[in-house]
């Protein structure tokens, strides 16, 4: 049997190559860049051609310098950036630069199809809100604006389902990526007749599902020499970024849950059933694992916040990391650590970029409050880091206000290096988390994962355990959780009275 599986993760900046071996090691990495383009407000664009691009040199660079032969990769898998609109033709070549999940010209189309079937019965079909974010009112706003390319269109795909389509010929995507264009229903695993009634569209415009383990083709003659890889080499379709992140991280059992905390962040679970939130706050993907779901909730601004409170209040620290050649974030731990839990009475609201779940507030404002002159940095930057995760403590308690029994969380991203910002995590929560030993490997690691069990060389998703162990688990200290605890309910209030504010400073500007 061959021993390795190249995992591709077409994210939003570039492509993310990873080679594993049978034991599940990473044994080399890549990485290739692309563009987005915003040609118009509201637009975000890139080009498929600099996805398969991206993916060759990728390939090439990873067997290059692992020393590993074409002719010893068992297969190839992928994830993928979801909800966007990929038009292609018979042949799998791309008529249009692919609209991306970022890209939000599509509100009349939203509004057009909200008019035809109830926003309630979207989400309870789809797990989803009707939103242009998705892919469904993209493909209708090729079809009310580029009619010709819209009529020439064999199928509608997402980034890695493109890929999968130039490689093997088979139109193809998987539960979690047909979850995310608002025309998949959830729980029967096809895509929703009524919703393709009312919007006008035809189930043979998108590709066929198959299980994200399912082998799906092979690498045809044709093109293997260009994408680096020996012809015939098996193709499994494995999931989108989400749900392979959830699979990396372990997160693959009813009740286990992670928390991805990078410039964005989100909260995920693994279940058997969607979660249908009364206030339709949270949403619900499809996940890798057979069977299994992933209901979710994303804030906007996480490690934004903290981003941008080292570029406007931390020009010290940033001088300072760089004559010692540190991370200027580790003095700002260090500094925010002279504070106390709770920053002396400080909140910060981090809506900077307004809100996404459970808020769902455009309009929403980053915002300090109870700021005296007393207040030092030191408080300043703890309240940023607890409001970021007093935030996320409100999507976690839209998931257990449902009943959902939580035992612990678990951190991967960028953000998740701080055992600092773990500490006040578990604090927040009232739950040990656990940081993982790879942090911003685990979303090709959830893909190689698919990958594997699909041609046998992994036995099943329990693989996980040994590909990606918990390196850490942070307790919650009694004296600081009873902080949060009574400051909880004060930071929802202040969103709630500054909620109506927010209408009003937007309306003024």
């Amino acid at each position: 049997m061959k021993n390795y599986v190249i995992a591709h993760d077409l994210g939003t900046t570039g492509n993310k190559a990873t080679l594993y071996d049978r034991e599940g090691k990473l044994v080399a990495s890549a990485f290739d860049s692309y563009e987005t383009e915003f040609a118009n407000t509201g637009w975000a664009e890139q080009h498929p051609e600099d996805w398969w691009r991206a993916v060759c040199n990728s390939t090439r660079a990873l067997l290059k310098d692992s020393g590993v032969a074409k002719d010893d990769i068992a297969c190839i898998t992928f994830s993928g950036q979801m909800m966007g609109c990929v038009p292609l033709d018979k042949a799998g070549r791309p008529l249009r630069k692919a609209i991306i999940w970022a890209d939000q010209r599509s509100v009349d189309q939203e509004a057009w199809v909200a008019d035809r079937i109830a926003r309630e019965e979207v989400y309870r079909i789809t797990g989803h809100r009707l939103s242009s974010s998705y892919s469904l009112t993209k493909i209708l706003w090729l079809r009310d604006h580029q009619p010709d390319i819209y009529r020439n269109t064999y199928k509608f795909v997402h980034a890695k389902d493109s890929i999968v389509a130039r490689l093997t010929g088979a139109f193809v995507t998987d539960p979690s990526d047909a979850s995310s264009m608002n025309l998949y229903d959830l729980q029967q695993g096809i895509w929703s007749p009524v919703i393709l009634q009312a919007a006008g569209l035809d189930a043979a415009q998108l590709p066929d599902i198959h299980l994200s383990t399912d082998v799906v083709g092979e690498v045809l003659a044709s093109v293997a020499e260009e994408a680096g890889v020996a012809p015939d080499t098996p193709v499994v379709i494995g999931g989108g970024d989400g749900a392979c992140a959830a699979a990396g991280a372990g997160v693959v059992r009813e009740g286990s849950a992670y928390n991805y905390i990078g410039s964005s962040s989100w909260i995920a679970l693994a279940t058997e059933k969607p979660i249908y939130d009364p206030s339709l706050r949270t949403f619900t993907f499809g996940h890798i694992v057979p069977g299994m779901v992933m209901p979710t909730g994303t804030m906007q601004a996480a490690g934004a916040s903290y981003q941008w409170t080292r570029d406007q209040l931390c020009a010290i620290e940033i001088d300072a990391a760089r004559r010692l050649s540190i991370s200027p974030y580790e003095l700002m731990n260090l500094e925010a650590e002279q504070s106390v839990p709770g920053a002396n009475g400080l909140l910060f609201l981090p809506y900077l970029m307004g809100e996404r779940s459970p808020r769902w507030n455009p309009r929403a404002r980053g915002t300090f409050i109870g700021l005296t002159i007393r207040h030092t940095r030191a408080d300043m930057i703890r309240a940023v880091l607890e409001g970021v995760t007093f935030n996320l403590r409100v999507i976690l308690e839209a998931f257990t206000a449902q009943g959902v029994a939580i035992d612990a969380m678990r951190l991967i991203g960028g953000g998740a290096r701080s055992r600092f910002w773990n500490q006040i995590m578990a604090n927040i929560f009232g739950m040990p988390v656990q940081r993982l030993s790879i942090l911003e490997e685990a979303t090709s690691m959830g893909a190689a994962l698919a990958g594997g069990i699909g041609v046998g060389l992994y036995p099943d998703f329990s693989m996980i355990e040994q590909m990606n162990q918990i390196a850490d688990v942070i307790d919650p200290m009694p004296s600081a959780q009873a902080a949060y605890d009574r400051l909880y309910p004060v930071f929802n209030a202040a969103y709630d009275a500054l909620a109506p504010i927010y209408e009003m400073l937007a309306d003024a500007m």
